[in-house]
């Protein structure tokens, strides 16, 4: 297995995030992209940071060795990690299309969706690439999870570094709640973190 880490690291301290904040990641951001789009072989790890307070956590995505399998998109990649600073409950945790935080979570854009597919559970044949499902935030408001998806390759046509992730408020109701938003977002609420799929090391 060949070993991507994702960061999810929100400001717990509660102060709020300025614009050198972001300019700062931001250029961490492109210089890790240009890293990867270089030396695509010799990528170890990817990273996410997160734009939002209280809200901390972290992932590994781990993808299979196999190539082959990886230029046809046809290899898993698992994420697994810990969240915390979140209420109990579900909360919808999706790929969303640009890694941008010029203007907070909002500019992460819509559900990364290349196939142009409405909004769906992960184990849906008609869904977008990002849709992850939901995590699940106990009583003491940290999560730990496994998500295992075909759809959200690290290289290839559709790979998802450069853009971004985005845990949000409420549940997502897998497109089938009935709601006017629930084929499109899956009425999961507001966007209470993100943070762009880059490189480390």
């Amino acid at each position: 297995m060949t070993a991507y880490g994702l960061y999810l690291g929100g400001h717990s301290h509660g102060s709020e995030i300025t614009s050198a904040d972001l300019h700062r990641v931001n250029e961490i951001h492109h210089k890790f992209l240009g890293s990867f789009l270089r030396n695509k072989e010799k990528a170890k790890d990817s990273i996410i940071y997160s734009y939002k307070r209280h809200i901390n956590g972290f992932a590994v995505v781990l993808e299979d060795e196999d190539t082959s399998e990886i230029a046809k998109g046809d290899t898993p990649t698992t994420v697994t990690g810990n969240l915390s600073g979140l209420k109990p409950g579900l909360h919808g945790f999706h790929v969303h299309a640009l890694g941008d935080t010029t203007n907070g979570c909002m500019s992460t854009g819509p559900h990364f969706n290349p196939a142009g597919k409405e909004h769906g559970a992960p184990e849906d044949e008609t869904r977008h690439a990002g849709d992850l499902g939901n995590v699940k935030v106990g009583e003491d408001g940290t999560a730990t999870f496994t998500i295992t998806d075909k759809q959200i390759p690290l290289s290839g046509p559709h790979a998802i570094i450069g853009r971004a992730v985005v845990v949000h408020s409420d549940p997502d109701d897998l497109g089938k709640g009935g709601h006017e938003l629930s084929k499109s977002t899956g009425n999961a609420g507001g966007r209470v973190a993100c943070g762009i799929i880059g490189l480390q090391g």
